[in-house]
């Protein structure tokens, strides 16, 4: 596979790995580890395996254990190399590395109104969060399978032209995690978002004439108009729903 010839035991007792014996034994917890990339980490210097005379690499039970550290952090922190790199030294010296923190978005706060029901405010906010796949089944803990039956039945779409995920897509594929602890499915929730489409085209059949204006005042307005009526067809709809459920 490299050239590399096998583990050998040095004189001092010490067990040295060969590149492909080292990712057999990296692969069990990391699947997508690869030897260039173990050499990439080698290029940045976090990890330094020693050298026989004929340029072989030997990797000591340390230094898997240093590429243990670096992949857990990236995969599981996202952290940068270059902070992995801090870590790595703070520990050559003896020192204990920072404490990680959650380095994940989480859901940004809305504003709701005083009967807990998003404001108008929380329709008009925008933000920038942008999420990998990867990224949304962690922060969201849903399966692969979940976010795709999501997909299928059009609860969650990722944006156009760059694969990402939204807020709305974390908060939507949280929510669909919450509610299949109850057996409600994807495939129950297809209610929920023709329902939805059904408000939004009542909204924008109500907005049309004021989106029409070319000036900045109008289309300002149309926001506006949108944020307001969307927060009162959620009122409404959950008041409805409320209703309902104590007439049973």
């Amino acid at each position: 596979m490299t050239g590399d010839v096998g583990s050998t035991a040095p004189a001092s007792g010490r067990v040295r790995f060969n590149i492909g014996e080292v990712l057999d034994r990296l692969r069990p917890d990391f699947p997508g580890v690869t030897i260039p990339k173990i050499r990439f980490l080698e290029d940045k210097g976090l990890v330094k395996p020693e050298r026989t005379p004929a340029g072989y690499r030997k990797f000591s039970v340390e230094d898997i254990d240093r590429l243990r550290y670096i992949l857990r952090m990236q995969r599981d922190h996202y952290l940068p190399l270059r902070v992995i790199g801090e870590h790595l030294d703070a520990i050559d010296r003896g020192l204990e590395p920072p404490p990680i923190e959650p380095v994940v978005p989480t859901v940004p706060t809305v504003a709701l109104a005083a009967d807990g029901l998003p404001s108008a405010g929380s329709f008009s906010r925008r933000d920038s969060l942008r999420l990998s796949r990867k990224e949304l089944l962690k922060i969201a803990e849903v399966s692969d399978d979940l976010l795709t039956q999501l997909e299928q039945f059009g609860l969650i779409t990722p944006r156009v032209g760059t694969g990402h995920y939204d807020t709305d897509a974390l908060v939507i594929a949280t929510t669909a995690r919450e509610l299949a602890e109850f057996g409600l499915e994807p495939r129950h929730l297809r209610a929920y978002k023709t329902a939805a489409d059904r408000e939004v085209g009542l909204v924008e059949q109500v907005v049309a004439p004021q989106k029409r204006g070319r000036d900045t005042a109008a289309r300002a307005r149309a926001e506006e108009t949108v944020s307001e009526i969307a927060a009162l067809s959620v009122r409404l709809h959950a008041t409805l729903v409320k209703a309902g459920l104590r007439s049973t």
